[in-house]
C-alpha cells in the first residue's frame, strides 16, 4: 500500500492535537497532554486518530510535531544547569541587560532573572573587535582548566559568548572544541551559531536560552523518535519552528530555541491558508486554547514575521520584562488567556483571569480531576455555552456542580454576585483582555485592527469569537473546519525551511555589492544542505530581508530585497525600498540622513502542500432545524434565554442560523451572539457576520 497519511501532532499546556490527512480526508482527535510524559500523550492520540482512519503506522509518508516543552521549560525555570562562558569584562550583561524600565513608575519593579546564575558565569580572556580582529588571544589554558570547574559543578550545558563573535567566531569555536574534549556528554552552545548577530545582551540571552533547554528537547526528540520507530513508524519526523518552516530533528536538537513558539506559529500558517482559500486580504488570526490566546496579523495572505521575540515576561506581559531571543518568528501577542486560565478577586475587588492556568493537571474544575479553582472554562460551562454531556464528543463529561462551586468560593461570594453574574465577569474579563491585545498588537505594528475577518480557532476561540468581534467592532468572523486542532492542521500547510541571519554592517553611500553577493552566497550554502535533507530535490525558494534603519538610531526596520547579484548601483533602489517601508510604518522619512544596513536575512523554502479542496458549488440558503434548545446566558438582558442549538456535522453550505444560537462539534463550539448571523459557505465553515440592528 503506498503511504500518503499526512499527520501533525501539537502539544500544548492542557491538550494534545493530532490531524491526519490522508487520500482527501482529513481525521482529527484531542486528548489531555500529559505534562509528565508529554510523548505519552503524543502516541495515544496519534494511535486513536489512525484506528478511526482503518491506517497502520505504515501508512504515513511524513509526521510534523510541534510543542511547548521548550517553552515551559524557560518559563518554570525547569531546564538544565547552565554555565556562561563570556569575555573578560561582560560576565554580568545577560542581568544589567539595558538598564532600562519597562515600567516607568512601578518602584519595586522586578527584573527576570536570567537563566544562568552568576556562580556560573565564567569570564575568560580573549578580545576580537567589532571588525573581526584579534585584540587579545584566546587563553586556551584558561577555558581548559573551567571544564574541571563546570564538571565539579554538575553543569549539564553551556553556552558560550564572546564579544563580537558574530563577525569572527574563532575563538568561540575553539572554546567549544575544548570543553567537548574535556566534557563528554555536556550540551554546548555558541552564540555565533545560534544567533550570529550584533548587541551582545540579545546574542548572549538566546544562547543562553539554547543551552538551558537543549538536554531537555534532545532527550525528548530522541526518545519520541525511538517510540515511534518501536510502534511500526517509518516515515520521517519533522519539527515546526517558530518562523513557520519545518526542519529535521536533527537540526532541532541542535537549535532547540527555536521551538519555542511552533505550535503557535502553525495557527498562524493555518489561518494564512483560510486567507488565501477564502481571498481574505485582511485577517485577524486568534488562536485561543487552553492555556493561552495567541493574535497574529495577516495581510496579503502571510503573517508577519520579525527577528525578536520575548519569552516568560513577568509583568503583566509587558513589552521588557521577559527574557529576549533574536530567533525567526511569526510575530504575534500571546497573553495567558486560554479556557484553563484562573479566575480570582483581587485586593481591588476586581475580577482578574490568568496569567496562571490550570493546565491539563488537575485542570478547571469541572473536569472532575481535582482542581478546584475556577477558570474560564469553568464559566463558559455555567453561562451555558458549553454542554457538559457533550464536551469533546462525549468522551469526556463535565461537572457542572464542582464549576459552580468554584465561582461562587472564588469570585461570586467575594463579590456578592450571583454565580451566573460572576460568571459572564470571568468572560468579561477574558474577552477584553484579548481585545485589547489585539488593538495594541495593530498599533505597536503599525496597523488597524479593524475591518478585519476574524479568524477563530482553538478549542477555546469559537465560544468566544462573537463577543471579541463587537469589542473590536468587526463585521466578520469566521470559524474555518477542524478549527479545535487548528494548529496540528497548520503544521500540515507548512514548507521545509530554514532561514539564516548575519550581521554585516553596510552604509548604503558606500554599499559593496561584492560583499553582499559574497555573503549571501555563503548564507546560501549553509541553508541548503539542512532544508535538503527534507525536500529532497524539490525545487527551492530563497527569500531575502535586511534590517536596515538610519545612522544614529537604535533599532532597524525590515526591508524586503529582491533575490539576485547586486551591483553598487543599487544602492539606490534599496533606499527607496527602506523609505517605503519607513513611511508605512511611521508615516515619514527622514530627508538628508545615510541609511545603512545592519544584518541580512535568507530564507530557503520547499514548496508548500495547499490545500486542494475546491469549494463546493454556491447552495441555496435554507433554515436547518435545531437538534436541540439550550438556555445560555446573555448579557444584554441579564438572563438566560432559549437558544437553538445545531450540530455542525448536519449543517450543509448555504445553512443560514440567526442569533443567537450554539453550533457544537467534537472540538469545540460557536457562539452566535444576539448581533451576528450564521451561515456555513461554500468550504462548510461557519460565518458569522453581524446584523444592521440588534435583534430584540
Amino acid at each position: 500500500m503506498q503511504r500518503n497519511g499526512r499527520l501533525g501532532v501539537d502539544i500544548g499546556g492542557t491538550f494534545t492535537d493530532v490531524a491526519l490527512e490522508t487520500a482527501g480526508q482529513r481525521y482529527s482527535t484531542k486528548i489531555l497532554t500529559t505534562p509528565e510524559a508529554p510523548e505519552r500523550a503524543v502516541l495515544e492520540a496519534i494511535s486513536a486518530v489512525l484506528r478511526e482512519a482503518s491506517l497502520s503506522p505504515s501508512d504515513l509518508s511524513i509526521i510534523i510535531h510541534g510543542t511547548t516543552l521548550a517553552t515551559n521549560a524557560i518559563i518554570e525555570r525547569k531546564g538544565a544547569k547552565t554555565a556562561l562562558l563570556t569575555t573578560e569584562g561582560f560576565r554580568d550583561t545577560i542581568e544589567i541587560r539595558h538598564e532600562n524600565r519597562f515600567e516607568q513608575y512601578d518602584v519595586n519593579i522586578d527584573l527576570p532573572p536570567p537563566l544562568v546564575p552568576r556562580r556560573l558565569r565564567f569570564p575568560v580572556r580573549e578580545r576580537i573587535d567589532a571588525r573581526g580582529r584579534v585584540l587579545v588571544p584566546l587563553d586556551e589554558a584558561g577555558v581548559s582548566s573551567l571544564a574541571q570547574r563546570l564538571a565539579a559543578a554538575g553543569v549539564q550545558s553551556v553556552a558560550i559568548g564572546f564579544l563580537h563573535s558574530f563577525t569572527n567566531p574563532a575563538h568561540e569555536r575553539r572554546a567549544g572544541e575544548l570543553l567537548a574534549d574535556r566534557l563528554p556528554g555536556v550540551a554546548i552552545t555558541l552564540s555565533s551559531d545560534v544567533s550570529p548577530e550584533m548587541r551582545e545582551y540579545e546574542r548572549f540571552s538566546t544562547a543562553c536560552a539554547n543551552a538551558y533547554v537543549q538536554p531537555l528537547i534532545g532527550r525528548y526528540l530522541a526518545d519520541l523518535e525511538a517510540m515511534l520507530r518501536r510502534e511500526g513508524f517509518v516515515c520521517p519526523l519533522f519539527l515546526m519552528l517558530s518562523g513557520g518552516g519545518l526542519t529535521s530533528v536533527e537540526t532541532a536538537i541542535r537549535f532547540p530555541v527555536r521551538l519555542v513558539e511552533s505550535g503557535p506559529a502553525g495557527g498562524a500558517i493555518f489561518a494564512a491558508e483560510i486567507a488565501r482559500q477564502c481571498s481574505l486580504d485582511k485577517v485577524l488570526s486568534y488562536d485561543m486554547g487552553g492555556t493561552t490566546a495567541k493574535i497574529c496579523l495577516i495581510d496579503d495572505l502571510k503573517p508577519q514575521t520579525n527577528r525578536a521575540f520575548e519569552v516568560a515576561r513577568i509583568y503583566r506581559f509587558k513589552k521588557g520584562s521577559g527574557l529576549p531571543l533574536r530567533i525567526p518568528v511569526i510575530e504575534m501577542v500571546e497573553i495567558g488567556a486560554g479556557g484553563g486560565s484562573i479566575a480570582r478577586v483581587d485586593r481591588l475587588k476586581r475580577i482578574t483571569v490568568g496569567p496562571d492556568s490550570a493546565g491539563a493537571d488537575p485542570g478547571p474544575a469541572c473536569y472532575g480531576r481535582g482542581g478546584t479553582a475556577p477558570t474560564v472554562t469553568d464559566a463558559d460551562l455555567l453561562l451555558g455555552r458549553i454542554d457538559p454531556a457533550g464536551f469533546s464528543g462525549g468522551r469526556m463529561a463535565l461537572d457542572r456542580g464542582a464549576a459552580e462551586e468554584a465561582v461562587r468560593c472564588e469570585v461570586a461570594a467575594p463579590l456578592d454576585l450571583a454565580v451566573e453574574l460572576a460568571a459572564l465577569g470571568v468572560s468579561e474579563i477574558v474577552d477584553e483582555n484579548m481585545a485589547n491585545a489585539a488593538r495594541v498588537h495593530a498599533i505597536e505594528s503599525g496597523k488597524d485592527a479593524r475591518g478585519r475577518t476574524l479568524v477563530a480557532f482553538g478549542g477555546a476561540a469559537p465560544l468566544h469569537a462573537a463577543r471579541m468581534a463587537e469589542k473590536l467592532g468587526l463585521d466578520h468572523v469566521l470559524v474555518p473546519s477542524y478549527a479545535g486542532v487548528g494548529s496540528a492542521v497548520g503544521f500540515l500547510r507548512a514548507p521545509i525551511a530554514y532561514e539564516i541571519v548575519r550581521s554585516s554592517l553596510q552604509r548604503l553611500d558606500q554599499f559593496d555589492a561584492v560583499a553582499a553577493n559574497s555573503l549571501f552566497s555563503a548564507m546560501r550554502a549553509e541553508a541548503e544542505p539542512i532544508v535538503r535533507r527534507g525536500a529532497g530535490e524539490q525545487p527551492l525558494t530563497e527569500t531575502r530581508s535586511a534590517f536596515m534603519r538610519y545612522r544614529g538610531q537604535g533599532h532597524e526596520i525590515a526591508v524586503p530585497l529582491p533575490t539576485r547579484d547586486y551591483h553598487n548601483e543599487d544602492a539606490a533602489p534599496l533606499r527607496e525600498a527602506f523609505e517605503t517601508e519607513y513611511r508605512r510604518l511611521y508615516s515619514r522619512v527622514i530627508p538628508g540622513v545615510e541609511v545603512e544596513i545592519l544584518s541580512w536575512v535568507l530564507l530557503l523554502s520547499a514548496p508548500a502542500p495547499s490545500e486542494t479542496a475546491a469549494a463546493a458549488p454556491g447552495s441555496k440558503p435554507y433554515s436547518p432545524k435545531p437538534a436541540s434548545l439550550r438556555l445560555v446566558f446573555d448579557p444584554d438582558s441579564g438572563e438566560f434565554v432559549e437558544v437553538a442549538v445545531h450540530e455542525r456535522r448536519n449543517l450543509e453550505p448555504g445553512a443560514f442560523i440567526p442569533g443567537p444560537a450554539v453550533i457544537t462539534e467534537d472540538e469545540t463550539s460557536t457562539v452566535v451572539s444576539r448581533l451576528f448571523d450564521a451561515r456555513l459557505d461554500a468550504f462548510g465553515y461557519i460565518e458569522l457576520t453581524r446584523t444592521a440592528l440588534p435583534k430584540l
